[in-house]
């Protein structure tokens, strides 16, 4: 268990400026506004501020009289906080499209390999045969929550599968960072960086799958994604920067700092409650503080990242620009730390 200083009411204060502005945001129905939404919950879970709820609620209410666009991989990351919205209202429609998400996935999502989600922003054939780490948070980690929720054992299994593959994919196993994405058809990665945004999403659903599976040592896989996770988490502590942070190219001191990715991974480190990692989630934490505006603004978030050419593509993502998964990814961080200190 981690030991992680703080004033609670301090970070309920921040954590409720953040959502504010978050929902100000005039997000649409994709990825950004998934993972934004998935921190508002969390956010909700974790304060139990029913404002925060009922925000949430007015815009998906809102949103679905207008029309829902075609399922990807992407936008199957909003089906987080209608799993919410389900459980806390009971509301049939939020579980049925949560469901058609599902249904999406496991029928008619594209694949390759061993059954392997390609990585889709739009309905046409982005990226043949790419598995990102994105894909982790969007779809594998949904459907693992609700396989557990179901005990779907078919699910489940089906989601311990893109975890499995997604490691041995990503996973560089001498520096234990996780690349940005992998091409199947050419058998390589792509520009080859160590995405620090990638890395987060890796770090973050992998921190999920025992707290969501009750048996969790009774699944093969896990066994994969405990040591992937204790593996990663040991490398990035040594690429942490002085301010706290990580950067946007982990190995790459003249990339620079993004507090998304930064957020992503200490919320790995608090769920994964090692109390040898307590001063990395201790500075991380100072750094992050650092970067929320008194308006709720989280800032130096880079912007949407495709797997880039080269280094400098990397570098020259801008980062002056508020972003949903900036957002969520902060909630996310900030309401982990505030439910693991309650658990003490």
């Amino acid at each position: 268990m981690l030991n992680v200083e703080y004033n609670k009411e301090e970070i309920v204060a921040v954590i409720d400026k953040v959502v504010r502005k978050t929902m100000t945001m005039d997000l649409t129905w994709d990825w950004p506004c998934g993972v934004a939404y998935y921190g508002v919950s969390r956010a909700y879970k974790t304060t139990g501020n029913k404002e925060y709820l009922d925000m949430l609620r007015n815009w998906a209410d809102e949103y679905i009289e207008l029309g829902l666009p075609h399922w990807t991989v992407n936008t199957c990351a909003m089906g987080h906080m209608l799993l919410t919205l389900y459980e806390e209202t009971g509301e049939q429609k939020y579980w049925d499209i949560a469901m058609s998400k599902v249904d999406y996935l496991r029928n008619h999502a594209l694949r390759f390999g061993d059954n392997v989600l390609q990585h889709t922003v739009s309905i046409a054939n982005d990226f043949p045969e790419q598995a990102w780490a994105d894909t982790l948070f969007m779809a594998a980690f949904f459907l693992l929550r609700v396989g557990s929720k179901l005990n779907d054992q078919e699910l489940i299994n089906d989601a311990l599968n893109q975890y499995y593959w997604h490691i041995k994919y990503l996973q560089d196993p001498a520096t234990g960072f996780w690349y940005h994405g992998y091409n199947n058809v050419k058998q390589d990665h792509m520009s080859g960086m160590f995405w620090g945004r990638a890395n987060a999403w890796g770090a973050y659903t992998m921190s999920q799958v025992k707290p969501l599976l009750k048996d969790w040592y009774l699944y093969p896989q896990c066994m994969d994604v405990e040591c992937a996770l204790r593996d990663q988490l040991a490398a990035l502590k040594y690429v942490q920067t002085e301010n706290g942070l990580w950067r946007t190219v982990l190995d790459d001191e003249e990339s620079y700092e993004e507090v998304s990715a930064s957020c992503g991974i200490a919320a790995a480190m608090v769920n994964n409650g090692n109390p040898l990692h307590t001063k990395y989630v201790q500075k991380a934490l100072e750094g992050v503080l650092n970067n929320i505006s008194d308006d709720g603004r989280v800032l130096n978030v880079s912007g949407g990242t495709a797997v880039m050419k080269d280094r400098e593509g990397y570098r020259n993502i801008p980062k002056e620009w508020s972003q949903g998964w900036g957002q969520g990814l902060a909630l996310a961080f900030l309401s982990d730390l505030v439910s693991q200190g309650e658990r003490k």
